[in-house]
């Protein structure tokens, strides 16, 4: 069973999108990221340099987000996903990419993708 790193609520404004209107407005997207990381060695010894660093790892992830646009948000994930499994101590991550101000025409709270990778 490993332990949990979790980055929930990170807001970065970015392009993604279909819609002509989404890739020159932009809009807010909100990021959770959990990791499954084993945190013994970082607990024993007290050491930031033993454990991802969540600090840095918001500054990755909304680089990502405000950077290069795609149309899907499921493909926005994949990548998120694929920064947080850069650092070998990630065993697996769940990321949601949450899309609030998605162009529906209707009343709705929020619209959101989640994947999993190992």
């Amino acid at each position: 069973m490993s332990d949990r790193i979790a980055l929930t609520g990170l807001r970065v404004r970015g392009f993604h999108g279909v819609l002509a209107s989404e890739r020159s407005e932009g809009q807010d997207f909100v990021i959770d990221a959990v990791l499954n990381v084993d945190t013994r060695a970082a607990a024993a010894s007290d050491d930031l340099a033993a454990t991802v660093d969540y600090g840095s790892l918001a500054s990755q992830l909304a680089d990502v987000v405000a950077g290069e646009p795609v149309n899907l948000i499921e493909t926005l994930a994949a990548r998120l996903a694929a920064v947080c499994l850069a650092d070998p101590r990630v065993i697996s991550a769940r990321v949601t990419v949450h899309k609030p101000s998605a162009p529906i025409p209707l009343t709705f709270q929020d619209v959101s993708v989640t994947v999993e990778r190992p």
